[in-house]
């Protein structure tokens, strides 16, 4: 075989790996793509993951529910709570009894067994936060939790810390006693 030959057969080879160099080449361009559209444009928080999808928007804000309807120990204890499965109930026993997520909430219901919802937000156990005294003093709840009427998962307001709780405390007037909050 001649050097010529040998050069046309390896120029041969060469065009037929290349459309699976194009094919590698467009497949490393979307993963690539894919990428950078997770880290840059997607949403980084979301809030926690439901077992059974719940909107706070739709419910507060669509349906105009207080948040007392549901978070009654608010009112007057230190938790606020996370209502009975008894509470979504009183309006889902004849409403949206079709949608698949209400569905699987009627079959906990029916079977008694209680939904274990994600917990979204958490203080230390030397830190004493009791809700009553915030919503007698009439100060919102969007004030910690943000502009919950717009969300459908909660996002955890990362800045309450005792800087945020502070601060609060500072322009509110109130006390700034060390053991108000830390027992």
């Amino acid at each position: 075989m001649s050097e010529t030959d040998k050069k046309s057969e390896r120029s041969a080879k060469g065009f037929a790996r290349k459309p699976q160099m194009i094919a590698f080449g467009a497949a490393s361009a979307i993963m690539m793509a894919m990428v950078l559209f997770y880290v840059f444009l997607y949403p980084g928080n979301i809030g926690v993951a439901q077992p059974i999808p719940f909107s706070h928007r739709v419910h507060a804000r669509e349906k105009h529910i207080s948040c007392f309807f549901c978070h009654t120990g608010a009112i007057d204890t230190a938790r606020s709570g996370i209502p009975p499965l008894e509470t979504c109930m009183l309006c889902h026993k004849h409403i949206a009894v079709e949608y698949p997520p209400i569905k699987d909430l009627r079959a906990h219901y029916y079977a008694g067994q209680p939904v274990v919802w994600g917990q979204n937000y958490w203080v230390p156990d030397f830190v004493y936060f009791d809700h009553s005294v915030h919503i007698q003093r009439a100060v919102d709840c969007r004030k910690c939790h943000g502009d919950v009427l717009n969300m459908d998962r909660i996002l955890v307001n990362e800045n309450v810390t005792m800087g945020f709780c502070s601060e609060c405390h500072k322009q509110a007037e109130v006390t700034h006693d060390c053991f108000t909050c830390h027992r």
